[in-house]
């Protein structure tokens, strides 16, 4: 359940002057996300756990969309250019890796719960379904890690030192809380495989324990990705990182409507050239003076 955090100044989170606000709202909705998954998880320790699987329910929603929304604003930053991915590896592995990664886990997890939430409704006796929501727990977080480790592989250049701590303090809070998320879903599907059980006491207590702290870490790690937007939204850009490996180049030649400099540098090195001559110019011979005029020239 972690969310794309870049440093990159290219993002368009909006039309327009919108952007900054709509940059803002996407961080803020994050926060309740995790609020809201922190009170789900929670209420599983209650009288009335099917409550709190609405309310995990709406969070896994809030994520996927986020993410969407993270790819959405990143792509519109480049104008869609998708070749770009081969000159900027960042811009593949980080921008676009990690927002469609982090979808597909909150969709396993949305899955994985929802089918526990019908077999709790409709009663117990399909094992089927069961099985595939504990195997959807598993998946989701896992990928939920591998998403955490591409959003920590980012290379700064330009950034200065207040952003890469921010940058860090959201990551690292990402990390550990997917890490306590796919560790109890693993020990969770372990321990249920030797035991019958159904419905929604499928979520064991150490689900739920290393939940409440995973989600801990991702309220922590969201409350940081929005200083962390304030901040950079102060910069207006400035010590931000750009695209890499000629892609900003290109991007800008392309809304301009040239060809980058670099290209047409190519183009030229690659066209044979013509060889040309330059033959010496006759200069005409001096004409010869008589001797015996030399002579009365002298006498004058």
């Amino acid at each position: 359940m972690v969310k794309l955090a870049s440093a990159r100044d290219f993002r368009t989170y909006g039309p327009g002057l919108a952007k900054n606000r709509f940059e803002y709202i996407n961080a803020g909705l994050y926060l309740i996300a995790t609020i809201l998954l922190l009170s789900g998880i929670t209420a599983q320790l209650s009288s009335e756990p099917r409550s709190g699987l609405v309310l995990i329910f709406a969070a896994f929603a809030f994520i996927f969309l986020l993410n969407l929304h993270d790819l959405l604003a990143h792509l519109a930053g480049i104008d869609f250019r998708l070749h770009l991915m081969t000159f900027d590896l960042q811009l593949a592995f980080v921008e676009f890796a990690v927002p469609v990664i982090q979808m597909l886990g909150a969709l396993f997890s949305f899955v994985g719960v929802l089918f526990l939430f019908i077999e709790e409704e409709k009663g117990y006796g399909h094992f089927e379904p069961e099985k595939h929501a504990l195997n959807m727990l598993v998946a989701g977080p896992v990928l939920w890690v591998i998403g955490s480790i591409h959003n920590s592989c980012q290379i700064y250049e330009k950034a200065d030192g207040h952003v890469q701590i921010l940058q860090q303090c959201v990551c690292i809070p990402f990390f550990m809380g997917s890490m306590s998320f796919m560790l109890g879903a693993f020990l969770n599907h372990w321990k249920k495989s030797k035991e019958t059980h159904h419905g929604i006491h499928l979520l064991g207590s150490t689900w739920i324990w290393l939940g409440i702290f995973g989600s801990l870490m991702l309220l922590i790690g969201g409350l940081t990705n929005l200083i962390k937007v304030f901040k950079m939204q102060q910069m207006n850009g400035i010590r931000l990182e750009k695209l890499r490996g000629g892609a900003h180049e290109r991007l800008v030649c392309s809304r301009e409507g040239h060809v980058p400099l670099i290209i047409e540098r190519q183009t030229l090195s690659h066209e044979p050239q013509e060889t040309k001559v330059t033959l010496p110019i006759p200069m005409p011979a001096p004409a010869s003076t008589p001797y015996k005029d030399v002579l009365i020239g002298s006498a004058k």
